[in-house]
C-alpha cells in the first residue's frame, strides 16, 4: 500500500511536466532543424518504391552492414520527381540530396528528396543515355548511312589490343576460312584514355584496308565503357571504310554497335562475317562448273540439230522443188486474177448498157425526133393551153431547129 501511494505521489509531482503530443512533435521538429540534416547527401538501395498517381514518389533507402539493415523513409514531391532522367526501381543503388524532417501527422521522421542520381556505374549509364540521344541527333545511327560489307576483301583491319586472345581468334578464323592480309591497329581497350586511342586506331586504318573490325572480349559495363564514348562513335560513323563492331559478348551492346555498318556478337563471329568460307566457295564453284557444263552440252546438241535442219532445208533439190512450187503458185494466182478481171469487165459492160438504155429513153431529143416539139413563151416552156392567148408570140423548138408563130386561136380541152 505504501509502494502504491509512493508511485501515485510521483505521478502527481510530474503532472506539471506532462507534454501534449503536438508539443513533443514540435520539440522533435526543432531538433531536426540541425544544419547537419538540412542539405545532405545519402547513399543507399531503393526499396518499397511507389509512384503515386499525383506524381509523388515514396520509397525507402536501405543499407545492410554486419547483418543489420538500416532504413530511412523518403519522399520526393512531384515537382522534383519530374526532373528525373531515369525511372527509379527497387534495388537501384542511388545517391539522393535533401533534408530530414518530422512528419507530425504520422509521428515519424523521413528524408525529403530534392535530387536523385544513380550511384557508381549508374552515373555512367546516365551519361551513355545522354550520349546516345546526342549522337542520334547527329545522324550517327541512321540505317540509310550504313553500307554493305565487301564480299571478297583483300585486306582486313583490326582495331584491338595487341595482347590477348581477341586478335588471335580473329586471325585463326580468317586463316581457316579465307586467308587475307590482316593489319592490326593496336590500341588500349579499357582505361581512362582508351576511347582516344580507339578512335585514333580507326582513323589510322581508314582508307588503307577494305574493312575494319573493332573488337574486344567480354567484360563489365565499366570495361566496355570506352566503346560508348562519342569519340569512338564518331570515328566509326565518319569512316569511309565499312566497320564491323564486335565488342563484348552477345548480350553486350555499346553505342559503337549502333554506329557500325554491321554488328557481330563476338570477335570470332566478326571474322566469319567479313570473309567468305573458302570451302563453301569451292563447293559453289564446283556446282557452277557442273551447271555450266550441262548448259554448254545442251546448247551444243541443240545447235547441231538446228544446223542439220538447215542443211536439209538448203539442199539444192529441195530448193529447186520449192522454186517450182512457187512458180506454179504464181501462175495459178495470175490465171485467177485474169479471170476475175475479165468477169469484172463483163459485168461492168452489162451494167453500163443498162444505164445507157435507160437514159436514152429519157432523152428529150429522142422525143423531138419522133415529130414532137416544145413550145416556149417568153423563155419558159408552155405547159398548158390556158397560159396562151390570141396574138401571143411563141417559139417552137424542133429536133433540128426552131420557129416562131403567132397564136390565131386557142381552144381548151375541157376533159383535162
Amino acid at each position: 500500500m505504501v509502494s502504491g501511494q509512493g508511485t501515485l505521489d510521483r505521478w502527481q509531482e510530474q503532472s506539471d511536466r506532462v507534454l501534449r503530443v503536438s508539443e513533443l512533435s514540435s520539440i522533435i521538429k526543432e531538433i531536426f532543424l540541425d544544419e547537419r540534416l538540412q542539405d545532405i547527401f545519402v547513399e543507399g538501395e531503393i526499396t518499397n518504391y511507389k509512384h503515386h498517381s499525383r506524381g509523388h514518389r515514396y520509397f525507402s533507402l536501405s543499407e545492410r552492414a554486419f547483418d543489420e539493415a538500416s532504413v530511412i523513409h523518403c519522399v520526393m514531391w512531384q515537382s522534383q520527381g519530374q526532373k528525373l532522367s531515369f525511372t527509379p526501381e527497387d534495388g537501384m543503388h542511388v545517391i539522393v540530396r535533401g533534408y530530414v524532417d518530422v512528419y507530425q501527422a504520422a509521428g515519424k521522421y523521413q528524408l525529403y528528396v530534392h535530387e536523385m542520381r544513380l550511384a557508381g556505374a549508374g552515373e555512367k549509364y546516365l551519361l551513355v543515355e545522354q550520349w546516345k540521344k546526342e549522337l542520334a541527333a547527329e545522324g550517327c545511327f541512321l540505317e540509310e548511312r550504313k553500307r554493305e560489307l565487301p564480299k571478297f576483301p583483300c585486306t582486313v583491319g583490326v582495331v584491338t589490343s595487341k595482347t590477348g586472345a581477341v586478335l588471335q581468334d580473329i586471325r585463326n578464323v580468317i586463316n581457316r576460312r579465307y586467308p587475307v592480309r590482316i593489319i592490326l591497329s593496336p590500341t588500349a581497350v579499357q582505361g581512362e584514355t582508351a576511347h582516344l586511342e580507339i578512335a585514333e586506331a580507326i582513323r589510322r586504318l581508314d582508307g588503307h584496308v577494305d574493312i575494319i573490325i573493332v573488337a574486344r572480349g567480354g567484360g563489365s559495363f565499366e570495361d566496355l565503357f570506352p566503346f560508348n564514348h562519342p569519340e569512338v562513335v564518331r570515328a566509326i560513323a565518319t569512316s569511309s571504310t565499312p566497320v564491323v563492331s564486335a565488342v563484348g559478348h552477345e548480350v553486350d551492346t555499346t553505342l559503337a554497335d549502333y554506329a557500325a555498318d554491321a554488328r557481330a556478337p563476338t570477335p570470332s563471329a566478326a571474322a566469319e562475317l567479313v570473309v567468305p568460307d573458302r570451302a563453301v566457295l569451292t563447293a559453289t564453284l564446283r556446282d557452277y562448273t557442273r551447271t555450266m557444263e550441262t548448259i554448254l552440252v545442251n546448247r551444243h546438241d541443240r545447235a547441231c540439230r538446228e544446223l542439220e535442219t538447215l542443211r536439209e532445208r538448203l539442199h539444192p533439190r529441195r530448193l529447186i522443188r520449192r522454186v517450182a512450187d512457187r512458180r506454179q503458185y504464181i501462175e495459178d494466182q495470175r490465171e485467177r486474177l485474169l479471170v476475175s478481171v475479165n468477169n469484172k469487165i463483163s459485168s461492168g459492160r452489162l451494167t453500163l448498157a443498162e444505164i445507157r438504155s435507160g437514159l436514152s429513153g429519157k432523152n428529150p431529143l429522142a422525143v423531138l425526133a419522133r415529130g414532137y416539139c416544145v413550145a416556149e413563151k417568153q423563155g419558159s416552156v408552155v405547159r398548158s393551153a390556158r397560159s396562151l392567148g390570141k396574138g401571143d408570140r411563141i417559139v417552137l423548138r424542133l429536133v433540128d431547129g426552131r420557129g416562131e408563130a403567132v397564136m390565131e386561136n386557142v381552144r381548151y380541152d375541157e376533159k383535162i
